[in-house]
C-alpha cells in the first residue's frame, strides 16, 4: 500500500499515518479519507498502460486503490459494467446526451459489490476471519457473495423490513443473518457494537474508510469508457452518501493525475421521505438526523454515515440535490425499463426520477450531457416494481381470438397511458 500517504479526518482535518488508525479518527471519531501519493501513481499509471490492460474489472485500477501489490483479489467479476447511450430518451427530455451506467450487472446485482470486494481484500490483509456489515440489503448481499467466493464467513445485520428477495440472497450465500426489528440506522449501531466486542472486521459504510475507495472505481470506469470526456452532470441515488462521495473522489483522482480535464457536477437524488443530505447541501451544510420512511429501501437512511463527504461532493462540484416522491420513484421503474431495457430497483430509479424533475425545474439544461448511475437490479425488489407495472392478461386456454385481440389492444393502450 505504498501508494497511500496516510489518512485525513473529514471532520476535524487531523492527518494520520497509515499504521495509526484502523477505521475512524482517533481524535474526534470522524470518517477518514485515504490520501494518496499522486506523484508515485503518475509514475506507475498511464492511459496507454490502461488501454493495454486486459483486466476488465475494478482491479484494472489497482494503482489507485489502497491495497498491497501482493494482495489476492476475489474471483468474481466486479466492475467494468456497461454504459448505454440513450439518444431517444435524451431527445424526449431535450438533452444534448444521456447515458446510463448499469451497475445492476455486478455479480450480486448491485453497485455495492465494489466496496465489498475491496473490504474483503482489506479484511484478508488484516488477517480477519469474519467480516460484518450493516445493510438495508444490497451491501450485505454483496459482502455475502464476495465472502462466499473465497470461503470467508460473514455476519450481516439487516432491518427486518428489508425486501424478502434481499434477505433470501443473504441466506443463499451462507451468511449469518441478523434481522433487527428496527430501522437501518438501528441495525448499523448494533452491528458496530457487536464488531467491537467480538473482533469482527467491520465493513459498514461510513465507518470503514475503504468503502469510498471501492465505490470510486465506477467514476474511473465512466471516464475511461467515455474516452476521458466526462459528463457534465452525474446523477446519483443517495442514502448514506458514500456512493456520491466515492464517485467524486474518483473523478478528483483522475483530475489530479491529469487523465481528465474537467470535473462533472454531482447531482444527489433522495426521496423526500429520506432527504437529510439533500436538505443539508441546500442549506447550511449541517446534517440534521431525520426519520426515514421511503419505499426505496437502498436509500432509506435517516442518519447518513458519510454525510460530510456527500455534502462536500455536491457543493464542491457545483451540483445540487433533488428530492423526489415515492410515487415518482415507483413510476420511474417501468418508464426507465420501457425506454432503455434496464430494470432497476427503487433506489436506482430515484436517479431517473431526479433527472425528469431536474429537467422540468431547469436544474438540468438542454446543453447538458448527463449520466445516470443505476445502482441495483430490479429483481432485488419485485414487489415494489409490481405496483407500477400493471397486471398481465389472464385468459382460458381456449378463447375466441377476436376477444383475445381486443384484450391485448386494451392492455397495450393501458401501458401507454
Amino acid at each position: 500500500m505504498n501508494n497511500v500517504a496516510g489518512f485525513k479526518c473529514v471532520d476535524c482535518g487531523r492527518e494520520h499515518h497509515v499504521d495509526e488508525v484502523e477505521y475512524v479518527c482517533v481524535s474526534c471519531g470522524g470518517n477518514l479519507d485515504v490520501v494518496y501519493d499522486y506523484d508515485l501513481i503518475c509514475s506507475r499509471l498511464t492511459k496507454s498502460s490502461l488501454a493495454a490492460d486486459p483486466t476488465l474489472t475494478m482491479w484494472r485500477y489497482r494503482a489507485l486503490l489502497p491495497i498491497n501489490s501482493s494482495s489476492e483479489t476475489p474471483p468474481l467479476t466486479v466492475g467494468w459494467t456497461p454504459i448505454y447511450d440513450c439518444p431517444a430518451v435524451a431527445r424526449r427530455l431535450g438533452l444534448k446526451q444521456l447515458w446510463i451506467k448499469d451497475d445492476g450487472r455486478n455479480p450480486t446485482g448491485s453497485f455495492k459489490d465494489r466496496p465489498s470486494a475491496l473490504a474483503v481484500v482489506k479484511a484478508r490483509e488484516a488477517g480477519a476471519r469474519i467480516v460484518t456489515t450493516a445493510s438495508s440489503g444490497n451491501a450485505g448481499s454483496a459482502l455475502a457473495g464476495i465472502c462466499a467466493s473465497i470461503g470467508m464467513e460473514s455476519i450481516i445485520f439487516v432491518p427486518a423490513l428489508a425486501p424478502p428477495a434481499k434477505i433470501a440472497q443473504l441466506l443463499i450465500y451462507g451468511s449469518t443473518v441478523v434481522l433487527v426489528e428496527g430501522s437501518y440506522d438501528q441495525a448499523y449501531d448494533l452491528c458496530l457494537d457487536a464488531s467491537k466486542k467480538f473482533g469482527w472486521y467491520q465493513r459498514s459504510t461510513g465507518y470503514n474508510p475503504f468503502t469510498r475507495e471501492g465505490k470510486k472505481t465506477a467514476a474511473l470506469e465512466i471516464a475511461e469508457q467515455l474516452n476521458w470526456d466526462v459528463p457534465d452532470k452525474v446523477i446519483v441515488p443517495v442514502g448514506d452518501g458514500n456512493i456520491i462521495s466515492g464517485l467524486w473522489k474518483g473523478f478528483n483522482d483522475l483530475y489530479r493525475i491529469g487523465f481528465i480535464e474537467k470535473l462533472p457536477k454531482m447531482i444527489g437524488a433522495q426521496s423526500q421521505n429520506a432527504s437529510a443530505i439533500v436538505d443539508a447541501s441546500a442549506t447550511d451544510g449541517i446534517l440534521q438526523d431525520q426519520p426515514a420512511h421511503t419505499v426505496a429501501d437502498s436509500i432509506n437512511v435517516g442518519k447518513p454515515r458519510d454525510a460530510t463527504m456527500a455534502v462536500r461532493a455536491i457543493r464542491e462540484s457545483g451540483g445540487c440535490g433533488v428530492k423526489v416522491t415515492d410515487e415518482e420513484i415507483i413510476q420511474s421503474i417501468p418508464r426507465l425499463a420501457r425506454e432503455t431495457g434496464v430494470f432497476v430497483e427503487p433506489g436506482a430509479a430515484a436517479s431517473y426520477a431526479a433527472l425528469v424533475k431536474g429537467v422540468e425545474s431547469g436544474t438540468i439544461a438542454s446543453e447538458d450531457r448527463v449520466l445516470l448511475m443505476l445502482t441495483g437490479n430490479g429483481l432485488k425488489d419485485v414487489e415494489t416494481a409490481r405496483q407500477a407495472a400493471g397486471e398481465p392478461i389472464q385468459v382460458a386456454p381456449v378463447i375466441d381470438l377476436s376477444e383475445l385481440e381486443s384484450r391485448i389492444v386494451d392492455a397495450r393502450n393501458a401501458q401507454k397511458m
